[in-house]
């Protein structure tokens, strides 16, 4: 497979991820472009480490996997209880994490 198919997958991910990003007001629309961005950061990671024959990005593979893990678990438990004391899921609505 040519990188450069890779590479553009993964900028198309990372576009529609920044577009939910940047344009959406829903928190699980919100949570999940964050990880569609993460995906396409690995999927470049992947893509370059199998090129180059280095291990070391499938290292920053693994550490960003894990990270997205723990994202998504502190993520979703925050929504969940936020969904659960205002009955909304509009981000502009969430004025109680202000300090």
């Amino acid at each position: 497979m040519d990188i450069t198919l890779t590479i553009f997958f993964s900028m198309a991910m990372f576009t529609i991820g920044l577009i939910g990003v940047l344009a959406k007001r829903n928190a699980l629309v919100f949570f999940l472009s964050i990880e569609l961005l993460f995906n396409a950061a690995n999927l470049l990671f992947v893509a370059f480490a199998r090129q180059w024959g280095n291990e070391i990005g499938l290292a920053w593979v693994f550490f960003v996997l894990v990270v997205s893990a723990a994202e998504a678990a502190v993520g979703l438990a925050i929504i969940i209880n936020l969904f659960r004391s205002k009955q909304i899921i509009d981000i502009d609505q969430y004025n109680v994490l202000k300090g």
